[in-house]
């Protein structure tokens, strides 16, 4: 994917191309942060540094071992702000339809912008309790991508999961209450109903 045109469609290379312009400097915490591979990691990281929007540098480690950091230029910059702004647009309005219970333009819209809703899960533009509401809305389910970003998603915060503080993984909580007794009455969880 070395043309622009194919960086500009592409979620992920914005994903990690957001980590960056965050202080995500190497690859390992890339990789983390986005859930994607560390190899598909490398690749975008090569791919952004060829058409400019970031650059690496090598430092040397412990033991002569190699640290190689990423750091988003100003045109990477630039580039990231504008899909973001054009995200922020989509998911009003998205969220307009979902509140005026329009669910046949709604699943329309969200069909043609479904490979976008990932990075707008990442980069917190769209809240993931939102977001599985207006899934639910539609009867749809959420793809691979989209239930792993949502669930790295603090929910309290409608956050970007970028942030290492206070996400529930960090504290040992699950977040899995569905079997959990409350005043004497089995919750059972959502299947109960």
């Amino acid at each position: 994917m070395s043309s622009n045109n194919g960086f500009s469609q592409s979620p992920n290379h914005f994903m990690v191309l957001d980590a960056i312009s965050r202080g995500m400097k190497k690859i390992d915490s890339i990789a983390k942060v986005t859930k994607l591979s560390k190899d598909e990691v490398e690749l975008i990281v090569n791919d952004l540094q060829t058409q400019k929007l970031i650059t690496k540098q090598t430092k040397k480690g412990f033991f002569g071992n190699k640290k190689i950091e990423a750091f988003a230029t100003e045109t990477g910059f630039k580039i990231l702000e504008s899909k973001k702004q054009e995200l922020v647009n989509k998911s009003k309005y998205l969220q307009q339809l979902y509140e005026t219970g329009n669910k046949g333009q709604m699943q329309s819209y969200m069909d043609d912008n479904r490979m976008w809703m990932p990075m707008m899960l990442f980069s917190g533009l769209i809240n993931a309790v939102m977001f599985t509401s207006m899934m639910s809305f539609m009867g749809m389910g959420m793809n691979p991508a989209e239930s792993t970003q949502s669930e790295s998603q603090p929910a309290e915060s409608g956050g970007s999961g970028a942030d290492d503080s206070g996400s529930a993984s960090d504290t040992g909580d699950t977040g899995d209450y569905s079997d959990m007794d409350v005043g004497g009455m089995d919750t059972g969880g959502f299947d109960s109903f």
